[in-house]
């Protein structure tokens, strides 16, 4: 068997806001943007430079219901984790273009890590792992 994640739904407010943030400020690649007309919504998929598989999904909030998920998607707890193969070049970075850094850097035996929200309040580690745990 062989199984992986593809996407991962992040609930937005706003597709253009959400696609400026994770491609001009995170510097993500923007891998599609689509309109579905049935739907009256996009399908807006971005992904982080490099090899990895794994993308976003940012879902427009379409209810009163998903609009209060916006920000708070894991209870407050650190809901992505962004691996780096450079840790300082990209918080260097982040610190650069305004991403808020709510943990500063911090050495342990896996590695540095820093926690950062995104521009909804999601919080997400940047983390250069020590070993190939990640």
């Amino acid at each position: 068997m062989n199984q992986s994640l593809a996407h991962i739904a992040l609930v937005v407010r706003d597709y253009d806001e959400a696609i400026d943030f994770y491609v001009n400020t995170l510097g993500f690649t923007l891998v599609e943007d689509t309109y579905q007309p049935e739907q009256d919504k996009r399908w807006v998929v971005v992904k982080p430079v490099g090899d990895g598989n794994t993308s976003l999904l940012l879902a427009r909030a379409s209810t009163t219901h998903q609009q209060d998920y916006i920000g708070d998607q894991a209870g407050g707890r650190v809901f992505l984790f962004l691996r780096t193969d450079d840790f300082w070049r990209d918080y260097n970075r982040y610190v650069e273009r305004g991403v808020e850094f709510v943990r500063e850097p911090k050495e342990a035996p896996y590695g540095i890590v820093a926690v950062f929200r995104d521009l909804y309040g999601n919080l997400w580690d940047l983390v250069q792992f020590a070993d190939a745990r990640g």
